[in-house]
């Protein structure tokens, strides 16, 4: 078992930095999928040095409530959004009254960044006597550019979410409008406009900063990520920071830059795959030539599955290994992701662990790891997986069930090896969306993970016991 923190005589908590991949699947990560045609030799070298999970899960299989569970360690169906995402203009989803990860460590010491795609909803500046904001602005034909004064603050978004220091997209790169934000001011207003792009590029028509490209947007993201740990390193070296990075990729549009053009056996979006894995590289790199490394724990996840509309197929490589589902699906490749912790002296090198967590549990974890208050009523949904990287519960399960959630909205609860969904289709992408009801027949599906991972065998006639002590502590959960 690796040593303690506090028995490596280290002065101060340890820095934090994670890294939300955009759409990166199970199978994208090479180490983990032994037919990956898409080489990850930055992320496989970490996982070497760390700990690999293997049964990780994000509280939802579509991005933004994700990152609201990350951020607040709830889940998202306990928010305003029930089903979907939000958009480019939609209003914050984290009420004020939320505790949120950056605002409990800013309270107990650290200094707190967020740099990349945010999707979390802004409260723009409103022109002068504009009317109020259209009834669709929660889809993707709400536009309210007319009400918005891009010259104003932004009122509210990461910086009023706990981040000191903030450098966003307002949402994903193929919604507008596409604009940096630093600080909660508009770096260039998004003057000009761009027309919609076909796939495999993809992106949709709306207001762009001046001088801004799609494709020019990782370079930008992963170069502000190592000017705030370079920066970081001359002016707060005895102060602890948190740093969350969101790159735009493997996410749509799929439009590697040069360097990375033809690198993967997978098309544009594997090489979208491969620049992720670069920017992870630049990364570490920079916290070693920080001297940071060592006391930093380097998390590396998703916010969801691969979506598979990418021509991953055709290349002979599954994005999502063998799992069954995509982006957005309530089957597990909508929701199991990729997921590495480093954390030197503590977590021993090159372990691999089977325990079950939820991507709401970094929040729980974080907070165990620091000595951080959570305020009363904070982080319900999150449980702390510390012991699971010290050794101490090793071969052990930390968390009861896990909730997940598809694009639709259809539920399904994870406890053991049983998976009970409240829905019949995939809730998501993948066709059958639905599947209507017949009279007396299921209403939903059970399947045992542990003699049927890839979900091919319903049970739900088979074990009524099962079905009903699942649905039971669902609608608990559902309740608290």
């Amino acid at each position: 078992m690796a040593q303690s923190a506090e028995n490596r005589g280290l002065t101060r908590p340890p820095n934090i930095v994670v890294v939300l991949a955009d759409d990166w699947g199970y199978g994208d990560l090479a180490c983990q999928n032994p037919d990956s045609r898409i080489p990850t030799p930055f992320c496989d070298g970490l996982a070497n040095q760390g700990m690999r999970f293997t049964d990780a899960h994000t509280g939802s299989a579509v991005c933004t409530p994700t990152r609201y569970g990350l951020l607040t360690g709830r889940y998202a169906w306990r928010s305003r959004l029930t089903r979907g995402v939000l958009w480019g203009y939609s209003a914050p989803l984290i009420d004020p009254e939320v505790p949120t990860l950056p605002a409990v460590l800013q309270r107990a010491g650290y200094r707190t960044a967020a740099i990349g795609k945010w999707h979390l909803g802004l409260e723009w500046a409103r022109r002068v006597g504009s009317a109020p904001w259209p009834e669709n602005i929660d889809t993707p034909d709400g536009d309210p550019t007319a009400h918005i004064d891009f010259t104003g603050p932004v009122l509210r978004g990461p910086h009023t979410a706990g981040y000191d220091r903030s450098f966003v997209l307002p949402a994903s790169l193929d919604m507008a409008p596409y604009c940096f934000i630093r600080d909660g001011r508009i770096v260039t207003p998004p003057t000009d406009r761009c027309d919609d792009s076909p796939r495999p590029q993809y992106w949709r028509g709306g207001p762009i900063s001046p001088g801004l490209t799609h494709a020019s947007v990782m370079p930008r993201l992963t170069q502000e990520a190592c000017e705030f740990l370079w920066d970081h390193h001359r002016t707060a070296t005895d102060q602890p920071f948190m740093m969350a990075f969101y790159p735009t990729l493997p996410h749509y549009p799929h439009i590697a830059n040069l360097p990375y053009q033809g690198k993967s056996g997978c098309g544009a979006y594997g090489d979208g795959v491969v620049e992720f894995d670069s920017s992870v590289g630049a990364i570490l790199a920079t916290l070693e030539a920080t001297g940071q490394a060592e006391n930093t724990i380097v998390i590396v996840t998703s916010d969801n599955g691969a979506d598979l509309s990418g021509g991953q197929a055709g290349f002979g490589h599954a994005s999502n290994s063998w799992l069954r589902g995509q982006k957005a699906d309530i089957h597990e490749g909508g929701h199991r992701v990729p997921f590495i912790v480093r954390w030197p002296g503590v977590v021993d090198a090159g372990t691999v662990s089977d325990a079950t967590i939820c991507m709401t549990d970094i929040f729980a974890t974080v907070a165990d790891v620091v000595g951080a208050t959570i305020p009363k009523g904070g982080a319900p949904d999150s449980v702390s997986f510390r012991s699971v990287l010290d050794g101490a519960s090793a071969g052990t399960q930390v968390r009861g069930s896990v909730v997940h959630h598809s694009m639709d909205g259809t539920f399904a609860i994870r406890s053991g090896p049983w998976k009970l969904s409240t829905g019949l289709g995939t809730g998501g992408f993948t066709a059958p969306r639905t599947i209507q009801v017949t009279p007396n027949g299921p209403t939903g599906t059970l399947f045992h993970l542990g003699d049927d991972p890839r979900e091919t065998h319903d049970l739900w006639s088979e074990w009524p016991g099962e079905v009903e002590r699942l649905r039971r502590e669902l609608a608990d959960i559902r309740g608290r």
